[in-house]
């Protein structure tokens, strides 16, 4: 009898819904059938808004948060009719929602995510999970990163040192060291794709540098560099986590004002802020490394990894998919994965990564 869970996700790029489709009958999970949805474009210029909001939870959200949940629930759809596999089948669904804010160290700490999981469960016939952020951080956690766990459960090793690396709009590591009296650990880097992004949208009107092209034209501006590289949040210690309420236009937009440098030089300036801060962490918190494992949509930026190589001449670098995961849909299945284990009361985040006090069962349970 299969073991199907259903992980849905949309990260800080907000370039779809990811929907993926998970048997864990076997020990390594196996990703049966993948699904990218689209947000409705009206619906995508919503979100945008909803991120500018400085205080979100004075909001009347309501509406939008309907809306994604629907749009949820429509990717879900689609997955199983694509897989040819019935709701009946699937145990439960993971749903991640989409972030608006996350403000771990806030006076009264809280991450907000949307889509309201009663109409995915209305719409799909089957139970969902969500909001695994809040029991983290009520245990005193940041929240972020919750990956991590999936990440040991699949890819630790009892004869290398790995880090996985995912590669988002911000980047994340997971360090699974072979010696078991140290525990998992990991932490947002910093900035992934999304300030790259956020530049190739204002200067190419594109969605994102196609393979780091552009960005291999250019130029490194290393006093502009070093003048990003002692920003805060690359000198706190973990645990730390972040997202675009923090590395946004506005965040950019002090650094490059007065610099007078190209824009092509500044894109390629920002692939060399992502590859040298997370080389950085790498190296200051898992010096022992052997193997990188790369996923995310970073994962398809071919300059981005020639610069994380460069910063890290001599460890072996390989996508997830040497692995048995692809690497668009490690996050995907992550969420499906915490939703099977909060069905079976089992921890879903580590408190050496999130700083929590306790490990704790994550997300509620919203019936179909």
């Amino acid at each position: 009898m299969a073991d199907f869970f259903i992980g849905l996700m949309s990260g800080t790029s907000m370039d779809g819904i990811d929907a993926a489709l998970v048997d864990f009958t076997a020990t390594c999970p196996d990703i049966i059938s993948t699904h990218s949805h689209k947000y409705p474009a009206a619906l995508h210029q919503q979100l945008e808004a909803a991120l500018e909001l400085e205080t979100p939870l004075d909001t009347d959200l309501t509406a939008i948060d309907a809306a994604v949940g629907e749009t949820f629930a429509a990717a879900t759809n689609e997955l199983l009719s694509k897989a040819g596999v019935v709701p009946e089948n699937v145990v439960a669904i993971g749903s991640h929602g989409q972030t608006i804010r996350h403000e771990p160290d806030a006076r009264e700490p809280y991450s907000l995510q949307i889509g309201n999981p009663d109409i995915i469960a209305a719409r799909t016939g089957i139970d969902v999970i969500a909001d695994f952020r809040r029991t983290d951080i009520e245990a005193g956690g940041q929240g972020a990163p919750l990956v991590p766990a999936f990440h040991q459960a699949v890819f630790a090793s009892d004869t290398e040192d790995r880090v996985i690396l995912n590669i988002g709009g911000i980047a994340n590591i997971t360090i699974l060291s072979t010696d078991t009296t140290m525990p998992v650990s990991g932490f947002d880097t910093g900035p992934g794709n999304t300030l790259m992004d956020s530049w190739t949208r204002q200067h190419l009107q594109a969605t994102m540098d196609n393979n780091g092209e552009w960005a291999a034209c250019g130029q490194i501006d290393h006093a502009l560099l070093e003048d990003m590289l002692i920003d805060p949040y690359f000198l706190a210690a973990p645990p730390k986590s972040t997202g675009r309420e923090y590395f946004n236009p506005d965040w950019l937009s002090r650094y490059t004002a007065q610099s007078g440098t190209s824009a092509n030089d500044i894109q390629t300036t920002l692939c060399e802020l992502t590859a040298q801060t997370i080389a950085t962490a790498i190296q200051a918190h898992a010096g022992s490394t052997d193997r990188l494992i790369v996923c995310g949509g970073g994962v398809h930026n071919d300059h981005l990894l020639s610069r994380l190589t460069a910063n890290m001449p001599g460890l072996a670098i390989k996508s997830t998919t040497a692995y048995g995961v692809m690497p668009d849909w490690v996050e995907a299945a992550a969420f499906a994965w915490l939703a099977r284990q909060r069905l079976a009361g089992m921890p879903g985040n580590i408190p050496a990564v999130t700083g929590a006090t306790r490990a704790v069962s994550l997300g509620q349970l919203f019936s179909a």
